[in-house]
């Protein structure tokens, strides 16, 4: 029990932007899901067993629309596609892990895949229950904002009109935030091109998919070729 406490002691401060984060975008979704009809209950059962953001904030589309289940798994494959990779980085680090490591795995959303790449565990912290602790805390800030947000959502009556554009706002803070700060930003006008493109032939109700799968395949023809051009280049030094 010592090396537990000893643990979520040395975690915690590393969660403590998450914390900020998480509560408002949490008491953002549980209004909107609030304001959609779903209460204190359906909110935390969502928070707790599918703790994603942006796929639970799409989901709300789903719940008040007609069902598509097709439409449903392929936009949530191609939104949460990204910790496929997050995933695979994370075998060595987890691989000792134990009774915890399923716990890990579905918890390991980006702020947490962020802190545990980036942060060391104290020489004297177990490092399995160091990462436990941070994955277990995220999470509860995500759950807690969310609560927050239904219990609010549910006695005070205030107009959400333009709420569920939150998600589309962080989106564009964080795409904005990127192109400051990577010299490369090729892959963000394929996104761009790919996506408007899409809009074009598709239309604004169909193209989020194709527009995913055209930059999920051209950044990853791009990649290949980028890679290779860089080894040429390498070997024509040597």
């Amino acid at each position: 029990m010592k090396e537990k406490a000893k643990a979520l002691k040395a975690a915690f401060p590393y969660t403590i932007p998450v914390f900020t984060g998480f509560t408002f975008l949490g008491i953002a979704y549980g209004i909107l899901m609030s304001s959609k009809g779903y209460g204190v209950g359906w909110t935390n059962l969502m928070s707790l067993m599918v703790f994603a953001g942006s796929a639970q904030y799409v989901a709300i589309s789903f719940l008040t629309s007609v069902f598509n289940p097709i439409n449903a798994f392929l936009m949530t494959l191609m939104i949460n596609a990204r910790h496929l990779f997050y995933g695979i980085s994370m075998l060595d680090k987890y691989k000792d892990a134990g009774k915890l490591k399923p716990y890990l795995i579905f918890g390991l959303c980006d702020e947490t895949f962020s802190i545990v790449c980036s942060t060391a565990p104290p020489k004297d912290i177990d490092k399995n229950w160091f990462y436990f602790f941070i994955t277990l805390l995220n999470h509860a800030y995500w759950v807690l904002g969310s609560l927050l947000g239904a219990w609010a959502g549910s006695k005070i009556s205030f107009n959400t009109t333009g709420l569920d554009f939150v998600l589309t706002a962080l989106f564009v803070v964080i795409f904005i935030g990127q192109w400051k700060n990577k010299e490369n930003r090729k892959p963000a006008i394929i996104g761009i091109m790919c996506s408007i493109i899409c809009l074009i032939i598709f239309g604004q109700d169909s193209f989020i998919i194709p527009s995913m799968a055209a930059i999920l395949i051209v950044l990853t023809i791009w990649r290949k070729g980028y890679s290779g051009k860089k080894n040429l280049t390498k070997e024509g030094i040597q």
